[in-house]
């Protein structure tokens, strides 16, 4: 099935539709920061948004497009944990109701999000279990919406208005950003973030982080087609774990990103350290890619130019944060 897929003027109706449900988040600096990655680094706070995470701008598009009639019946969607917090607020706030379908292996930080904000859990089994059929299903006997967490192109446009705040923070800073790096799992927010800078920084190359051993993003553009991850690839980056890009978001990355950079789970967790340190902020192994990428595995030929990164979210499990905190994760 082809879908339409979303235009950088999709994104400026969400930042026009979105504004009073989200808040604009910093860009943070850090001379010490600079001085590891021999960049000019500009660091974007998704971690610090309503919910931890940059999802609460593209659920909150997608839901405010549904018609008040058909509010009612609800929304179904599936996520580890960051969209569905963002569902669950954005329901919350509309008074519809909401059922999330959450692997049984997220982070209960997550989970306890989802419950407090009304919603519904259930759980399933990401290497046995379809969670499509089971949404599929729930929605058949509710009569409620699906709500993807990436793959749609509502869902793509409302992430994009990070990267319209993104531009506007580093013209008003009188700097122009070389090169963008996100982190990628379905390719929602940086799909979004490059029809966002097509528009308003169109010289800004756009890069792809993830994980070392789930990195389909960068074998598929490598390739020129989707090349999934194989079945039960893990990582840390519990957030970063979708199995390929989606048929969405990959003709947006194909024509937009330049590239990508693995990172591994060592560099994630110091890269975590390093926010904490020097940035004074919270930020879970997943959002905290890109930064990990700015800080260990950019070419020489990168060096000195000005770089912006995403931090994606803050919802990290208390007990494994410390852990990296107290160097007892490398």
């Amino acid at each position: 099935m082809t879908h339409p897929l979303p235009t950088f003027e999709d994104v400026l109706e969400a930042g026009n539709r979105i504004q009073n449900y989200v808040i604009e988040t910093p860009v943070l600096q850090s001379e010490a920061l600079n001085k590891i990655a021999g960049i000019d680094l500009h660091i974007k706070a998704e971690c610090l948004q309503e919910t931890g995470s940059f999802k609460l701008r593209g659920a909150t598009n997608r839901l405010l497009q549904i018609p008040i009639e058909d509010r009612s019946a609800g929304v179904v969607a599936y996520s580890s944990g960051n969209h569905a917090q963002g569902i669950a607020r954005v329901s919350k706030r509309l008074g519809m109701p909401a059922i999330i379908l959450m692997p049984s292996d997220a982070p209960q930080v997550k989970v306890d999000g989802v419950l407090a904000d009304g919603a519904e859990v259930r759980h399933y089994d990401r290497n046995s279990e379809s969670r499509e059929e089971i949404a599929e299903e729930l929605a058949r006997e509710r009569g409620a919406i699906i709500v993807p967490s990436y793959n749609d192109a509502m869902i793509v446009a409302g992430q994009g208005t990070c990267g319209l705040e993104f531009a506007k923070q580093i013209e008003l800073a009188d700097k122009s950003l070389d090169h963008l790096i996100c982190c990628a799992s379905g390719g929602g927010l940086i799909g979004g973030i490059a029809l966002a800078l097509e528009g308003k920084s169109p010289n800004t190359k756009v890069w792809a982080a993830e994980p070392v051993e789930h990195d389909d993003w960068i074998r598929s553009l490598e390739a020129g087609e989707i090349r999934p991850n194989a079945p039960g690839t893990r990582s840390v980056c519990d957030a970063l774990l979708i199995q390929e890009p989606g048929s969405i978001t990959w003709p947006i990355g194909a024509r937009f990103f330049s590239g990508g950079y693995g990172v591994t789970d060592a560099q994630v967790f110091e890269a975590m350290r390093l926010a904490c340190r020097h940035l004074k902020v919270v930020v879970e192994p997943g959002g905290a890619a890109a930064l990990a990428a700015a800080l260990f595995c950019l070419p020489e030929n990168v060096k000195g130019s000005t770089v912006g990164v995403v931090l994606t979210g803050g919802n990290v499990d208390m007990d494994l944060y410390t852990d990296v905190l107290a160097g007892r994760k490398d």
